[in-house]
């Protein structure tokens, strides 16, 4: 057992550094649509761009250069529709009516409860006894996000907006959960390109982007100080902020079980608030780097705990 511990750390090790790069590369995400935003685009129109472009990026390359990958028996479909719809349009378009009913800080906390049902699940569904250091992690993390999103600066309360940021947590942990189990059977590249395809068309159905005005895309977008055309923001948000964090995020889901994984997302809004800071001016304060020290502590206390639940392994 020994042996089989010491073999799985360096596994376990480079799956954590691909989930983080994974939410750092999400996280990118947040500052470039706004930009994008800026130049008079709507959330829904740089939601449903953004999908369908990386739909469009990378479903060809992976017919050309690993065709095996997208062979699916017709058992899997059920597994592609559900990480096409709750993992990439489900999370996007709920975690949206969420923020245009709420402030952003309340849906991001709500959104970001991902861990702790993914965490319930493997209690209940699974039966597997998860240790009290993680439901600990778990707690500061989302403490330590509320501070960071300072969601007390806004009282405004909807019910409407409050259950949209719920169907987004739970998007979110269908993304974990069903990531999980497809990363342990099916090459990352071909559940990518079938995941965002199937979630490019319920996005592109909710906003079609053939409706938007033509010179919206050549309209003028400022990040960072640099002014850029807002299709090459939309490109790089695509590719950068899409393609290759879904990638990362679900080549980890080999070796890096769902409920560590879903904390370790909690990191994306921590680097996004910095990434608004030195890119848009978003100063960040005492109370919010301090809820960022909590988040931090709150993660790594996680990853410490050493989860006994194995990442699941294909079946013969």
């Amino acid at each position: 057992m020994a042996v089989l511990e010491t073999a799985r750390a360096p596994g376990r090790a480079w799956a954590t550094a691909l989930s983080l790069t994974s939410w750092v590369l999400f996280a990118s995400s947040g500052p470039l649509a706004k930009a994008v935003m800026t130049a008079g685009w709507s959330p829904a129109a740089v939601t449903s761009v953004r999908i369908s472009l990386a739909a469009v990026l990378l479903a060809p390359v992976v017919a050309v250069l690993r065709p095996q990958a997208l062979r699916f028996r017709r058992a899997d479909l059920w597994l592609l529709l559900s990480y096409g719809l709750l993992g990439v349009a489900g999370v996007q378009l709920f975690f949206f009516l969420a923020v245009a009913r709420v402030p952003v800080g309340v849906a991001m906390v709500l959104v970001n409860l991902a861990p702790a049902l993914v965490a319930l699940w493997v209690r209940v569904v699974r039966r597997t006894r998860l240790p009290g250091l993680v439901w600990l992690g778990i707690g500061l993390a989302v403490a330590g996000l509320a501070l960071v999103a300072e969601i007390w600066q806004d009282a405004r309360l909807d019910l409407l907006g409050v259950a949209a940021g719920l169907a987004a947590a739970i998007c979110s942990a269908g993304y974990f959960l069903l990531g999980e189990h497809g990363a342990s059977r099916h090459d990352s590249f071909g559940l990518t390109a079938a995941g965002l395809a199937i979630g490019a068309v319920v996005v592109v159905a909710v906003s079609p982007p053939w409706t938007l005005p033509a010179d919206l895309l050549t309209a003028s977008s400022a990040l960072g100080g640099l002014q850029a055309p807002v299709w090459l923001v939309l490109l790089v948000l695509a590719v950068v902020g899409t393609v290759l964090p879904y990638l990362a995020g679900l080549r980890a889901l080999r070796d890096l079980p769902s409920a560590p994984a879903s904390v370790l997302a909690l990191v994306e809004p921590l680097v996004a608030a910095v990434l608004a800071w030195l890119l848009l001016g978003q100063a960040l304060g005492l109370t919010q780097l301090a809820g960022a020290v909590m988040l931090l502590t709150g993660a790594v206390l996680v990853q410490l705990a050493g989860l006994a639940e194995p990442p699941l392994r294909p079946r013969g």
